[in-house]
């Protein structure tokens, strides 16, 4: 395996920080190399402090450590933009814009994360599929749509191998998520796990796609590794885990806190969830490079469960 040089970009974030570990894992440590615009409390020996806005930061850091490969997942996502759309816009654009140009003069390869949330109200609801209309609702989301286009123009003109894959919501109990939309199906499991009632801000029937972190990296790795005459689409691929409501996931819960007492209160959030697909159809990424998912909602109920017990058992006895 060639022995690459990886910046995370976004390191601390709820992909980044579990990224992270598992690329360590595969290509050694100091062939990894997280950064984020916040220093973490306990940080790795070759974490970096970067903003990702300063191109010539940027640049540094990328001559100082010889990288060969860049996940830039620094994003302002959707419920948060939506309180600040102009800055969102301006740290979603310009931070890729600034990755991509150091990747065309570096020849640098680069995963480019886009979301469900590209779609808006014209795409079909169910198995919405690779090339449904992009309308969205959000600045999130048109930025989104932005930076797909963007990715495949630089392919195109300047051979960038810029890969993507849109991702639905994001489930993990390794990190507390960081504004989004989805955040909810990960809030849910830690008020259980802590016994206490939940109150959900989309209604109970609000059916979203969603993806299990294991899966999330796995696909994320996958499509970087890919030979590149087997990645066709320099958009973005649509991803797919699995589909489910805040009931369902709370019935789910329920199997093991028959207790477990859930609420719905919906705010500005359920607007963005229904202008969301609720399934995804994801035939080109299994077709082009081998893409499936493993992980269904009762198995995913089961795994955060047993791994947040043993956080807040760890957190107590500490």
């Amino acid at each position: 395996m060639k022995k690459e040089k990886i910046l995370i970009i976004g390191a601390n974030g709820q992909i980044g920080s579990v990224l992270t570990d598992v690329l360590k894992l595969q290509y050694g440590s100091d062939h990894v190399i997280p950064s984020d615009i916040r220093v973490p409390e306990k940080k790795d020996q070759l974490f970096e402090r970067l903003d990702v806005l300063d191109k010539n930061q940027l640049a540094t850091l990328v001559n100082k450590h010889n990288i060969t490969q860049i996940y830039h997942l620094a994003a302002i996502l959707s419920a948060k933009g939506e309180l600040h759309p102009q800055w969102a816009w301006d740290v979603n654009m310009n931070s890729l814009f600034n990755v991509l140009e150091l990747a065309k003069e570096k020849s640098i390869q680069l995963f480019f994360p886009s979301s469900i949330a590209v779609f808006g109200k014209e795409a079909p609801k169910n198995q919405t599929p690779q090339y449904a209309p992009l309308t969205p609702t959000t600045v999130y989301g048109i930025s989104k749509v932005a930076g797909e286009n963007w990715c495949q123009y630089y392919h195109d003109k300047y051979g960038v191998d810029v890969r993507s894959i849109r991702y639905p919501g994001i489930i993990g109990y390794q990190s507390l998520p960081g504004g989004g939309t989805t955040d909810y199906a990960v809030e849910i499991y830690h008020a259980a796990v802590k016994g206490e009632a939940y109150t959900s801000f989309l209604s109970e029937n609000t059916t979203l796609p969603m993806i299990y972190m294991d899966d999330a990296i796995k696909a994320t790795i996958a499509i970087m590794e890919a030979p590149q005459e087997q990645i066709k689409i320099r958009t973005s691929y649509n991803l797919s885990g699995m589909s489910f409501s805040p009931i369902e996931i709370a019935q789910s819960i329920q199997q093991h806190y028959p207790d477990f007492k859930v609420s719905y209160a919906p705010d500005f959030r359920e607007a963005i969830a229904q202008s969301w697909p609720s399934s995804i159809d994801d035939s080109a990424a299994r077709a082009d490079w081998g893409w499936k998912a493993s992980v269904d909602l009762n198995m995913m109920t089961s795994d955060m469960i047993k791994n947040l017990k043993m956080k807040y058992l760890s957190t107590v006895s500490a």
